[in-house]
C-alpha cells in the first residue's frame, strides 16, 4: 500500500475506503457455523487485496445476541463464538502490518439486560442506587400498570417494559428504546459517563485506531418524561438530539486527541435537519458522521445531487469530512434496493415479496460505486458489496433472528438479508464460509452462492469484485481526488451527474438517452462505458483542469 506523509497520516481517515465486517458473517474458522476473529485473519491478505484503509467491526464483545450483538454485557472481554481479547489484540496489530486500521463498534445509549449492572440493579429494587443507571420509573395509573410514556420504539412496538418484584407482584418500569433486552442507560450518571470514556481509552491502548458510535443521538433523555410533540424544535425531542450530547462528546474527543496519532470519533446519527446535524462535526466533537441521506435516496439524478449539494454544503462550516455509504448490515443491500421501482431506502417501507430486477439493480449499483469513490471524503463498503451480493429474501421464517421482524409481528422482513454468510469459494457445504463438512452456517445460504463468490470472481475482469479492486486503486493514485474541490458541470443534462475534481471529470447517466463522452476514460462501471455512455453508467475521464 502507498506510504503516508506524516499529515495525511494523521488524517488518514479523510480520504479512507473503510470496510464494514460484520465478525457473525465474514469466516469461520473453527467450523462452528459463527464468523470469528480468526476467520478475518486468515482472509485479511483478501482485504488487502481490496486496497482499503480500515476495518469497522460491528460489535465483538461478549452478547447474549438478542440484537446481532448490539446487546452488549460486556465491553473488555470478545464473545467466545468470535474468539478471545488476545485474538482481537492480534488482529489489530496483523492489519496494521498490512496498512489496515481497525474501528470498533461501541453501544452507549442502552447495554445488554444480561449486563452486570442491570442484573445488579434488577435485584436490588426500586429506590436503589444500582438503578440510578437506567431509566427506571412508576407505571402511570392507580395500579401502576400504564407505561411511564407512549414513546415507539426504534424497532417498532413500545420502548418500556415492566420488572417483577422478587414476592411477584408487578414492578417499576424500565426503559429500551430498542427491545426489552437492550436496557437504556441513563447519561445523567456520572458513573455510565466514567465507565463509557474508561472503555474508550480501554481500546485505544489496545490499538484500535476509532471508534463508530451507535445511536449517537440518542443517549440523552429528557428526565421528566415529556411524550413526543408533534412537531418537535430543535432540541425539543425528549429523547432525540438533546443539546446536553455534545459535553459527552467533547469529553470523548479530549480522549481520542491524547493519543500519539488521534483516535478517530465516527457517529451513527439519523438526523434530517442538517444544521443539527452539523453540530456533531464541530471541531471539537466527532471527525466524522455516517451520510445516510445519500444511501435512502433513490435512483434519481436530481436526487442524488441534491443529496450530495446539501452533504458538502452541511459539512462545509465546520470542514468535516462527508462519508458516502450505499449499505450496511442495517440496509438492504445495493444489487437488490437498486432494482426496485422504488429505490430508495425507509426502514418503514420493508416488505416480504417487493419485486426487483437483479440486472439492473446489479448495472446501477456498479455505476453507484464509481460515483460516490469519487465523491470527497471517506468511502465505506460493507462486507458482500463487493461481490455484487443481493438481499437475501427468500430466508425460511424460522431461520430469522433480527427482532425488527418479530416487533413488526412478521410483517417487516427484518435486516438478516443482508446478514447472510459471505461466499469464499465455488463449492462447499458453506462455499468456504467455513470448512467442508463443518457446522451450518448460522444463516443459510442461497443455492446459488458459489456463483457469486470471492473465487467464481477474481480472475473475472467484468466481474464486481475486479471494479471494486480498480475503483480502490484508481482513487489512491488520482492525487486530484484525495483533495481537489468539486465543480458541478453545468452543461450537463438533468439526468446525468457530472463533476470535476481537478484533472478528474465524473460522469454518471442515469437518463434514457446515451451522453456523449470525450478523453481518456481511466475508470468506468461497465464495459460498453464510453465514447457514448449508456443508461446506469459511470465513468472517470481524464481532463485539461
Amino acid at each position: 500500500m502507498m506510504s503516508e506523509s506524516p499529515s495525511h497520516a494523521s488524517e488518514w481517515w479523510r480520504h479512507a475506503v473503510i470496510y464494514q465486517v460484520y465478525p457473525r458473517s465474514f469466516a469461520d474458522a473453527d467450523g462452528d457455523g459463527t464468523g470469528d476473529l480468526a476467520g478475518v485473519r486468515s482472509r485479511l491478505p483478501y482485504l488487502a487485496s481490496l486496497g482499503i484503509d480500515a476495518i469497522w467491526f460491528t460489535p465483538w464483545y461478549v452478547s447474549p445476541l438478542a440484537d446481532g450483538g448490539y446487546d452488549v454485557a460486556d465491553y473488555r472481554a470478545i464473545d467466545p463464538q468470535f474468539g478471545t481479547l488476545a485474538d482481537a489484540e492480534q488482529l489489530i496489530r496483523e492489519a496494521l502490518d498490512l496498512g489496515i486500521r481497525t474501528i470498533v463498534d461501541v453501544v452507549p445509549n442502552h447495554v445488554s439486560a444480561q449486563h452486570r449492572w442491570f442484573q445488579e440493579a434488577l435485584a436490588a429494587g426500586p429506590g436503589s442506587p444500582e438503578r440510578e443507571r437506567f431509566w427506571f420509573h412508576p407505571g402511570k395509573g392507580p395500579d401502576g400498570d400504564e407505561m411511564p410514556t407512549n414513546w415507539v420504539s426504534d424497532f417498532q412496538g413500545t420502548t418500556w417494559t415492566r420488572t417483577t418484584n422478587p414476592d411477584g407482584t408487578p414492578g417499576e418500569w424500565y426503559l429500551h428504546l430498542f427491545s426489552p433486552e437492550q436496557p437504556d442507560l441513563n447519561w445523567d450518571h456520572p458513573d455510565v459517563r466514567r465507565e463509557h470514556e474508561e472503555i474508550l481509552r480501554f481500546w485505544f491502548d489496545r490499538g484500535a485506531a476509532g471508534i463508530r458510535i451507535d445511536s449517537a443521538a440518542l443517549l440523552v433523555k429528557d428526565r421528566t418524561l415529556p411524550e413526543v410533540p408533534a412537531e418537535p424544535g430543535p432540541g425539543g425531542h425528549p429523547h432525540a438530539d438533546r443539546d446536553e450530547l455534545h459535553d459527552i462528546y467533547r469529553a470523548w474527543r479530549a480522549i481520542a486527541d491524547e493519543y500519539p496519532e488521534p483516535r478517530v470519533l465516527i457517529g451513527e446519527v439519523w438526523l434530517p435537519d442538517v444544521e443539527r446535524f452539523t453540530r456533531f462535526l464541530r471541531p471539537d466533537e466527532m471527525h466524522t458522521a455516517f451520510n445516510f441521506d445519500f444511501m435512502a435516496r433513490p435512483w434519481d439524478a436530481e436526487q442524488l445531487r441534491e443529496s450530495i449539494r446539501a452533504t458538502l454544503a452541511s459539512h462545509a462550516p465546520v470542514a468535516a469530512t462527508p462519508t458516502w455509504v450505499l449499505s450496511n448490515h442495517d440496509v438492504t443491500r445495493p444489487v437488490t434496493r437498486y432494482g426496485r421501482e422504488d429505490s430508495s431506502f425507509a426502514f418503514t417501507k420493508k416488505r416480504f415479496g417487493t419485486p426487483t430486477d437483479l440486472d439492473l439493480g446489479t448495472r446501477r449499483a456498479r455505476a453507484a460505486a464509481v460515483l460516490v469513490a469519487a465523491l470527497p471524503g471517506a468511502m465505506y463498503v460493507y462486507e458482500g458489496d463487493e461481490l455484487g451480493l443481493p438481499e437475501v429474501e427468500d430466508l425460511p421464517r424460522e431461520a430469522i433472528q433480527d427482532p425488527m421482524h418479530f416487533r413488526s409481528e412478521g410483517v417487516d422482513p427484518g435486516r438478516d438479508g443482508c446478514r447472510v454468510p459471505l461466499p469464499w469459494t465455488r463449492g462447499g457445504s458453506s462455499f468456504g464460509f467455513g470448512a467442508d463438512g463443518a457446522a451450518a452456517p448460522w444463516l443459510p445460504q442461497p443455492a446459488g452462492w458459489g456463483e457469486l463468490s470471492v473465487e467464481a470472481q477474481e480472475q473475472d475482469p467484468a466481474s464486481m469484485l475486479a471494479l471494486y479492486r480498480a475503483v480502490t486503486a484508481r482513487r489512491r493514485a488520482e492525487a486530484s481526488l484525495a483533495d481537489a474541490p468539486l465543480v458541478w458541470r453545468e452543461d450537463a443534462g438533468s439526468d446525468v451527474l457530472a463533476f470535476t475534481r481537478g484533472d478528474v471529470a465524473v460522469i454518471a447517466n442515469l437518463g434514457e438517452q446515451p451522453v456523449a463522452v470525450t478523453g481518456e476514460i481511466l475508470l468506468a462501471s461497465a464495459p460498453d462505458g464510453g465514447p457514448a455512455l449508456p443508461r446506469d453508467t459511470a465513468v472517470w475521464v481524464r481532463v485539461t483542469p
